[in-house]
């Protein structure tokens, strides 16, 4: 701690014996001061106060006070050091934490004014509180949950692009992030700038196997695999569980199926997990209890997921060739499909390879989860390129008939965000061109 996160640890030890402990024999005896401890720690770790000075001191204690009290309520104080180690499991609970929610929530109501019923604090603060040039802002009429916060930073940061594809571009990138790194951020900073390094890592690798696939120097085609391996693998550490899919994308894409067939079964054991966070969908006990008061790289690579941006200047996967450019053509720069729906046509891209019962199974997962999806795994935006997928691997398969019927409803789907309309147009021309008699 530095010396006014120390100063804010006082505060808090001042606050509970004079002001927390004063209020009832039933919960005198609840709080302790390494609850404080605990709470600061928290604060500090998530970086809940960008600037830790004298001047933010009580800006420090109410940030911690409303974590405290958000704890009360949700019966959850992770230990710092062992986030799984529940601190209230004990004392903290039935009519006893009901008690000392309720006695904290009318504290909160009066704002940072709470501390004057400090003897210790009192005559130190009232003409700081009472300075009408002083502005603290304490007013908020709804309580977060942790899960809740975490979804709004993840929805607040939304999907990082970068404008540039070359390498010259990316090396400046990645300079200019070396710059935020040492700087003061903030919560949606630090998620933002991990999942900027994901991408870049992620652009990077398939922009170097992209430039040395058509070149016969094999030394340099090794050198540029193993780089685009490492990154990927490092991306997958700054990013989320779907990240994972890019490393199979990678394998697919050189001609190692079941190198990408193992990431994909790892990636459908992490997906399965009930406390998943998915495009705001998530079970909110689970959530907290899995992952709850823990930091933010361990929330991303275990416990959400997001759907997979494709940079339409980039080459990823050869059969979506034709969708990434009529998306380009429509000025649209990235594809995003959905998770569990890249993941079936990877696995059936895969399967392809070597066994026909696995590569039906995977359709036929691809299938149900198309057809009878109701906005829980597939937004309502990625239906056209859900059906445009689905329709490719019928394709494939010979099934004519059934492509046709999914290539017309990617067509007609609500809303054609993707701008793949060319493309599907295409593929149902070219159908029909080298299968006429079953269109008649």
């Amino acid at each position: 701690m530095n010396h006014c996160q120390f100063l804010t640890y006082g505060l808090l030890k001042l606050f509970l014996k004079e002001v927390l402990n004063q209020q009832s024999e039933e919960t005198n005896k609840l709080l302790c001061s390494y609850h404080m401890k605990t709470t600061i720690f928290w604060a500090i770790q998530q970086n809940m106060l960008p600037h830790w000075c004298p001047q933010n001191l009580l800006a420090g204690f109410w940030v911690c006070f409303k974590l405290l009290l958000r704890w009360v309520y949700e019966r959850i104080c992770p230990n710092f050091f062992i986030p799984q180690n529940n601190l209230f499991l004990t004392k903290v609970h039935g009519s006893a934490q009901n008690r000392l929610f309720l006695q904290l929530h009318e504290l909160y109501k009066k704002g940072l004014a709470c501390l004057l019923q400090s003897s210790s604090i009192r005559s130190y603060i009232i003409d700081v509180l009472y300075n009408p040039r002083l502005s603290i802002c304490t007013d908020e009429s709804i309580m977060r949950s942790e899960v809740d916060y975490d979804r709004e930073v993840i929805t607040e940061k939304g999907y990082v692009n970068i404008t540039g594809v070359d390498l010259c571009y990316i090396t400046k990138a990645i300079h200019t992030i070396e710059q935020y790194v040492e700087s003061p951020k903030s919560l949606y900073q630090v998620v933002t700038l991990r999942y900027l390094t994901a991408v870049i890592f992620q652009q990077t690798a398939f922009l170097l196997q992209n430039m040395y696939t058509n070149k016969r120097a094999n030394k340099q085609m090794y050198i540029a695999d193993k780089k685009s391996c490492h990154m990927l693998k490092l991306a997958a550490k700054f990013g989320c569980v779907s990240d994972m899919l890019y490393i199979a994308m990678y394998y697919y894409k050189t001609l190692r199926y079941r190198e990408a067939l193992s990431v994909i079964e790892m990636t459908k054991v992490k997906l399965a997990q009930p406390y998943l966070m998915y495009n705001r969908h998530v079970d909110r006990e689970r959530y907290t209890e899995a992952v709850g008061g823990q930091s933010w790289s361990t929330k991303m690579r275990q416990a959400v997921a997001e759907d997979i941006g494709l940079d339409n200047r980039i080459c990823y996967v050869s059969e979506l060739i034709p969708e990434q450019q009529s998306a380009l053509q429509n000025s649209g720069y990235t594809l995003y499909i959905p998770v569990f729906v890249l993941l079936h046509f990877l696995e059936f891209l895969s399967y392809r390879h070597f066994d026909t019962t696995l590569t039906q199974a995977a359709l036929d997962e691809l299938q149900v989860l198309v057809h009878h999806d109701q906005g829980l795994y597939i937004d309502v935006l990625s239906r056209d390129i859900s059906w445009e997928i689905l329709g490719i691997c019928q394709q494939m398969t010979g099934n004519l008939q059934a492509a046709l019927y999914s290539y017309q409803q990617s067509l007609i789907s609500e809303y054609l965000s993707n701008g793949i309309q060319t493309a599907t147009q295409g593929r149902i021309q070219d159908m029909v061109q080298l299968t006429p008699h079953q269109y008649q």
